[in-house]
């Protein structure tokens, strides 16, 4: 029986021989995370910068076009408080 037992042992390690995981196998997989970390950080960092940039720039021109509308009213006011004063004046 453990001379049949040998042969499948020896038959088995023929047929599929066992993988070792050694240390020239973690180096490579760490130089692949490393390597595909290095490649995709920056790509990422540019797109987050290019959102955070393109959500001020978007503040900034809801704020110009609001105070656009403000400086119009403004402006028609003050116009009408002007001529106002002109044909107030000319009356007087």
């Amino acid at each position: 029986m453990s001379k049949e037992l040998n042969l499948l042992d020896e038959v088995d390690l023929v047929l599929n021989p066992k993988k070792m995981l050694d240390a020239r196998y973690l180096v490579y997989v760490v130089l692949s995370i490393v390597f595909v970390g290095v490649v995709l950080f920056p790509k990422i960092y540019i797109q987050q910068q290019i959102y955070f940039k393109s959500r001020d720039i978007s503040k900034l021109k809801g704020e110009y076009d609001t105070l656009k509308e403000e400086n119009i009213l403004i402006s028609t006011s003050v116009e009408s408080i002007r001529f106002k004063n002109q044909i107030f004046d000319t009356i007087f």
